[in-house]
């Protein structure tokens, strides 16, 4: 067997040292991606000792940004690209330009021609796709008016670069560089001659007759084969094939789209994720692929790192400087200035400053397209790669600082400090939500008392909470999609928007004086660090969890769990009942009532019966106690606790 695989040697020692490094600076408080991006510099071609394969690392990245934004097509629908696209289009447009004037001044102060001057500003104005979405992700700001703004204006900047992509080329000779139409890598064929490309004109309208016909392929076309091709999977009741039908669907359409179009990967797995979401299937499909996705995003940042050479610090430290005070500061003042203008809140242009004050994979491509056309030196290419890197390595602070900011000033309006002024009150879009009484990471204290706290609200969750409401019992549910708390809290219901590990959510929760915590998550991984968490603040909280093997029922047992249901074994006695006639009776009671009784009776009879210990009880007294009509909380059907 060959031992020269440069493949799996970059995945091992990228993905393991970008862990051991990850986890450093989660310990140091810092965020991971600091870890990662140290990780690419160490095996850099830069830096001594192991050297890994750059043009592998940077393919296995690119995989990394179509998983993540065919990630987030699924949840942004184009009613809310349409809702934001009064402040995203004219504010990445007007972004763009101001920093891209900043990124030429300073290009004319190092003495370089103005095309290099507005390819280096160009590549500073564009904001890293991975970046971005990923902090809004860590904040659950993807859904919130925010993150719909921040996403659309990541839109219309991928769209922009897109034309500069493929524009570059046609004028790099009138900006001083080699007019080389070959460069572009787009297929010209008989109406791009027709059209003449050699003029900038008929080179704008090919790109946008282009783009126009991929929108039409998939608005019309996609928007019916990919979900009824989901959907046919999904029947044939295998999980692999489901699984696999996705990544296909959007690794598919991303390559499909740069091939046949001349779009980006990230632009055509987006719009990919975009149709899949109207299909009912949408939920599922994200979480099959979230693990590939994080796994790939991560050999992205060690694929920057890997970029980034050291001694540029020394060599030209006030540039550096400049550069990343252009992406941090210059950035960041023009787009708040740009969302207040539009007469948003505060907040939303804090977060969208923070958002958009770093540079990434845009930023790569176009630096190369630029050396490759004669227009921008080498040195321009290392100053946005540190400019990237450090960028990169500071947006958390940003991040912090934006959320200290509003905080303050939020504390300030409810202690009776200055009114907002008339521009924090007009919010130009589709629906206008009125801001919330407490920032996103802090959350109110509950007053409930000796109360259940349901954590998720799916499939199994909503028949808990539905059995919880129709007896009484009093309950919070935690669910972070936030469509389901919205609806929950229009019944009266109290529920909490996040998820269990989120900072200061579990505090609100009060476990010290609650009676139950139920678990209706899948993840065993989410749960445990859930039960553990809740254990240390009441011992004697009851908590029932679900697991899917034996291995996770031991796992959760282990962590402090009271009760843990395996769902197979409550299939299994299912049919069984079914077989001894115990469920339905003589058969003459008809199905929708059985359904009701199912979640409206038993369910929380057998819910009450979770602190009796089984060994206390016979064979005839559990029978009595199970549920007949199979609702997953019997008493008869949990796993014995080993402890």
């Amino acid at each position: 067997m060959p031992h020269h695989t440069p493949l799996i040697t970059t995945i091992v020692v990228g993905l393991g040292l970008a862990f051991i490094l990850g986890a450093v600076a989660n310990r140091l408080r810092m965020s991971p991606l600091v870890g990662y991006l140290i990780a690419g510099i160490l095996i850099g071609p830069f830096t001594p000792g192991y050297v890994a394969d750059q043009g592998l690392a940077l393919q296995l990245a690119e995989i990394g940004v179509i998983l993540l934004m065919f990630g987030v097509g699924l949840h942004f629908s184009v009613a809310d690209l349409l809702s934001v696209r009064a402040i995203a289009v004219p504010g990445a447009l007007g972004q763009i330009a101001l920093a891209t004037l900043m990124g030429l001044g300073l290009a004319l102060l190092l003495g370089w021609t103005v095309g290099a001057g507005l390819v280096f500003g160009l590549a500073l104005s564009v904001a890293s796709t991975v970046v971005l979405l990923r902090a809004m992700q860590e904040r659950r700001l993807i859904k919130s008016n925010q993150g719909r703004i921040a996403v659309g204006w990541l839109i219309v900047e991928d769209l922009a670069m897109v034309l500069t992509l493929v524009l570059l080329p046609a004028i790099a000779g009138f900006l001083g560089g080699r007019s080389d139409m070959q460069t572009s890598q787009v297929d010209l064929g008989g109406l791009a001659n027709w059209l003449n490309l050699d003029t900038i004109w008929g080179t704008l309208a090919f790109t946008v007759l282009k783009l126009g016909a991929f929108g039409v392929v998939m608005l019309v076309v996609g928007r019916r084969v990919i979900p009824w091709m989901l959907h046919y999977v999904a029947h044939t009741g295998s999980r692999e094939l489901f699984r696999l039908s996705v990544l296909a669907t959007a690794l598919g359409v991303a390559f499909g789209s740069a091939e046949l179009f001349g779009v980006s990967f990230a632009l055509g797995a987006f719009f990919a994720g975009m149709i899949m979401a109207e299909s009912q299937l949408s939920h599922q499909a994200a979480q099959e692929t979230l693990p590939l996705r994080d796994a790939f995003a991560v050999l992205f940042f060690v694929s920057v790192g890997m970029l980034f050479d050291p001694s540029i610090l020394l060599r030209e430290p006030v540039a550096v400087l400049v550069t990343v005070l252009i992406i941090v500061v210059g950035k960041s003042i023009a787009a708040f200035l740009i969302v207040r203008a539009f007469r948003h809140p505060l907040s939303i242009a804090l977060t969208i400053s923070a958002s958009l004050a770093q540079i990434g994979e845009f930023s790569f491509i176009l630096a190369g397209l630029g050396i490759s056309l004669g227009l921008l030196p080498e040195a321009g290419r290392d100053l946005i790669l540190a400019g990237a890197l450090l960028s990169i390595l500071i947006n958390p602070l940003f991040f912090y600082m934006a959320d200290r900011i509003s905080l303050r000033f939020e504390e300030r309006e409810r202690a009776g400090g200055p009114a907002r002024s008339a521009t924090d009150h007009q919010v130009p879009i589709a629906e206008p939500v009125a801001p919330p009484p407490v920032p996103e990471t802090e959350f109110p204290r509950t007053n409930l008392r000796g109360h259940t706290v349901l954590v998720g609200y799916g499939r199994v969750g909503s028949l808990v909470g539905q059995a919880l409401r129709e007896k009484g019992s009093p309950f919070l549910v935690i669910e972070e999609r936030q469509e389901v708390v919205d609806r929950l809290r229009a019944e009266g219901i109290e529920a909490i928007h996040g998820e269990a590990g989120q900072p200061g959510l579990l505090e609100a929760v009060n476990f010290a004086e609650a009676s139950y915590l139920i678990s209706a998550i899948p993840s065993p991984f989410e749960a445990s660090n859930l039960i553990q968490t809740a254990r240390a603040a009441n011992p004697d909280l009851q908590i029932i969890a679900r697991a899917h093997s034996d291995a996770e029922i031991e796992h959760l047992y282990k962590y402090g769990a009271s009760l843990v249901i395996m769902g197979e074994q409550e299939i299994a006695r299912g049919m069984l009942s079914a077989i001894l006639g115990s469920r339905f009776g003589s058969g003459s009671e008809p199905p929708d009532e059985a359904r009701t009784r199912s979640v409206s009776g038993s369910s929380l009879d057998a819910f009450e019966t979770a602190q009796t210990e089984p060994g206390n009880k016979t064979e005839d007294d559990m029978e009595e106690k199970t549920d007949p009509e199979g609702s997953g909380l019997s008493a008869s059907s949990r796993s014995e606790s080993p402890r």
